[in-house]
């Protein structure tokens, strides 16, 4: 579990993101980061049980995004990000591949699993395994754990159906996803709790299906 400091340091970044109230507030960031890498290296061990590709070995390290925001090509300047992000991976580094993903911010957490906004090779051929494959993908997302626990984004879609494939296809609304993700909601209590970790073990358990389905897409 994280300690409540941990969120409520973050809650203040948000409403002091500035350097200089950063600098000030150093230790309270470092006690925060090693309570979120504490809590990822709890994780870890047992989430290479639910997923093989994902080391047992892995450094906590890797998995957890940096606080600081690039703001070279922002219009916003903030100089931090106002939540926590944990990604696990094959490769545990970027969001370049399927997996998994942990956001951290108080009211508004949530846990993720799959592809964001995949370079366009990776989602042709997501697309054809979709559609080749379509029954096995829906088995995946209307699975009775899944629905009850994840939706499937589909605000990142195109308007009209992609290049190639019929506009009346009865599944053309998946066939347009140009991003390939499942979410679930995390209320703030639930980081309190001796059970985090299993709730979080379980809900990558619960969608790793749909990842495994991407990397077979993407691996062929």
């Amino acid at each position: 579990m994280l300690k409540k400091e941990t969120l409520k340091f973050i809650k203040d970044v948000a409403d002091h993101n500035n350097r200089e109230w950063f600098a000030e507030n150093k230790p309270r960031y470092e006690e925060a980061k090693q309570d979120a890498l504490n809590l990822i290296s709890a994780l870890i061990p047992d989430l290479s049980k639910v997923d093989p590709l994902i080391s047992a070995e892995t450094d906590a390290k890797k998995s957890l995004m940096r606080i600081y925001r690039d703001v070279r090509f922002s219009k916003n300047k903030d100089p931090y990000k106002n939540n926590f992000g944990v990604w696990f991976s094959a490769k545990s580094k970027g969001g370049n591949e399927p997996g998994y993903y942990l956001h951290i911010q108080p009211g508004k957490s949530f846990i993720a699993g799959g592809y964001w906004m995949p370079e366009a090779p990776h989602v042709k051929l997501i697309r054809q395994e979709i559609d080749y494959n379509i029954g096995e993908f829906k088995d995946i997302i209307n699975n009775k754990d899944f629905k009850s626990s994840f939706k499937l984004g589909t605000s990142n879609a195109l308007k009209n159906a992609p290049k190639g494939y019929d506009p009346a296809d009865p599944n053309i609304e998946f066939l347009k996803l140009k991003s390939f993700e499942a979410t679930m909601e995390l209320a703030d209590e639930e980081f309190f709790k001796p059970t985090l970790v299993n709730k979080l073990i379980s809900s990558f358990r619960t969608v790793n299906p749909l990842i495994a389905f991407l990397r077979n897409a993407i691996d062929q």
